[in-house]
């Protein structure tokens, strides 16, 4: 049973979320990992002419894109972020529009070679309702690539999280989480011809990993 998401107040949370994460001298840089300088780049893209970020957070990515030569265009559910990250980028070129992703991309006529999300709205949305829309937005061959924290072993399907610690106003979403098989039969369902989700360790033993999906339309 699809859990019930609040927009509204999942909006208030990453217009919360924006006021702490952006920085006006951030640069830009794009890594598919919560650890800098480690794991793969945006090669796993392929060579795009246009990317489309879904939850595009501070934009950093995009701006990197951008810098060489791609057509990035970036989607956020937060109206706050959208504001500063596109402020800030916009001079590269960098097209940032404000959204609930699955209502946008209904909407949104616009073909991609390279769809992706690094800890962004795909952890926060169902793959059942998502990965389809992405499908019809990538050209023949495109890439789909996305990351997030992998699973917590036994904790399956949508999961719930407060923002910050466990006091204060009550904002919360729902992240869903997956062993990488069924993130793979997900998308193969949806209509991919191929699809592979494997887990980065992270560069200290023992400490937490990166799940990182990669399927090609």
């Amino acid at each position: 049973m699809p859990v019930p998401h609040d927009i509204a107040a999942e909006t208030e949370l990453w217009d919360a979320f924006a006021e702490s994460a952006f920085e006006d001298d951030a640069e830009p840089s794009f890594c598919w990992t919560q650890y800098a300088g480690h794991g793969p780049g945006p090669e796993l893209l392929g060579s795009p002419e246009t990317a489309l970020e879904v939850g595009c957070g501070t934009g950093r990515a995009l701006a990197h894109l951008a810098h060489n030569g791609v057509e990035a265009t970036g989607v956020d559910l937060s109206p706050r972020v959208v504001q500063l990250a596109g402020e800030k980028w916009a001079p590269l070129g960098v097209r940032i529009e404000q959204g609930e992703i699955l209502d946008w991309l209904a909407a949104d006529e616009g073909r991609y070679d390279a769809v992706y999300s690094i800890f962004g709205a795909v952890w926060f949305t169902d793959p059942s309702r998502l990965f389809p829309l992405v499908r019809e937005h990538l050209v023949p061959g495109g890439v789909f690539v996305f990351s997030q924290p992998p699973a917590i072993p036994g904790a399956y399907g949508p999961q719930g999280m407060y923002k910050g610690g466990f006091a204060g106003k009550a904002m919360f979403t729902y992240r869903y989480s997956y062993k990488p098989a069924v993130w793979e039969r997900h998308l193969l369902r949806a209509g991919f011809a191929v699809a592979e989700a494997t887990v980065v360790g992270a560069p200290k033993a023992g400490h937490i990993g990166t799940l990182i999906v990669r399927a090609s339309a």
